[in-house]
């Protein structure tokens, strides 16, 4: 059964002296997409700006900004009504010779190369190997999401928002975005296009109709083994009806929720 979640998202900026201009964008709008329907949506700007709506090249709904008077504080409340999806059905069972198709490398060349803060390394290139050789596509990526999990703890501030893949698996903690970065250098080190799903987690199982919660913003993986999968690495539950998609990239450079400059 599918849900229906209300998200009312907050954030922005707080400057120490007046900023005299801001151009910004943000990524903050859920996505329409083959099973998740938004049904309403508003962007509210502080200082009062128009804001240019267009989709992004990764299917993301993006609103650009400017701010031209003087201004210490930037505030950006998106509000939304989404229809979730139900659970999906299991995905087809392809091969790692059609993921090695040149058709296939060439359509997912930008999900299997190294990104920002998704890098190439040693350590992930011989698990990566052993999955391969062990598994199927769809449970090599399975299993790498279960990796992940296993390998890092969930550590509030034990990183930045510019840690890359390699630093948190030296480091063994971090965040849901670093559990999504981690988890993507693997499935793109063993084969699988893989891409950074941002959004938000519903976090209760037996949520009470109109029952309001505090939660924060979200980070998963998916990854292509004949249609798209979805993972979540930080706490392993199903992808389906508590999870509201918002954007899809390489990595959170391409997802950002608020960016610009001043």
């Amino acid at each position: 059964m599918s849900w229906r979640i209300a998200v009312r998202h907050r954030t922005g900026y707080q400057y120490g002296s007046p900023a005299r201009a801001s151009y910004n964008e943000a990524r903050m709008t859920p996505a329409t997409t083959g099973d998740q329907h938004t049904l309403a949506s508003r962007l509210d700007l502080t200082p009062d700006a128009r804001p240019l709506k267009y989709v992004d090249y990764w299917g993301t709904v993006v609103h650009a900004f400017d701010v031209h008077v003087p201004h210490t504080e930037l505030v950006v409340t998106a509000t939304s009504v989404v229809e979730t999806p139900s659970p999906r059905p299991a995905p087809p069972q392809v091969g790692w010779d059609e993921l090695a198709e040149p058709s296939t490398l060439d359509r997912f060349a930008e999900l299997l190369a190294p990104s920002r803060y998704v890098v190439a390394e040693s350590e992930v290139d011989e698990l990566a190997r052993l999955l391969r050789s062990t598994h199927p596509p769809v449970e090599a990526g399975w299993r790498a999401g279960g990796w992940v999990h296993d390998t890092l703890e969930y550590v509030r501030g034990a990183s930045q928002v510019g840690t890359t893949s390699a630093e948190v698996r030296a480091l063994g903690k971090g965040v849901c975005q670093d559990f999504s970065h981690l988890a993507l250098a693997v499935l793109r080190s063993c084969g699988l296009p893989a891409r950074y799903v941002s959004g938000y987690l519903h976090p209760g199982r037996d949520a009470e109709i109109d029952e309001p919660v505090r939660a924060e913003s979200h980070a998963w993986v998916e990854f292509w083994a004949g249609d798209w999968v979805a993972v979540d690495p930080s706490n392993l539950s199903e992808v389906a009806d508590r999870h509201v998609v918002v954007a899809r990239g390489r990595d959170y450079a391409d997802v950002r929720p608020l960016a610009g400059v001043y």
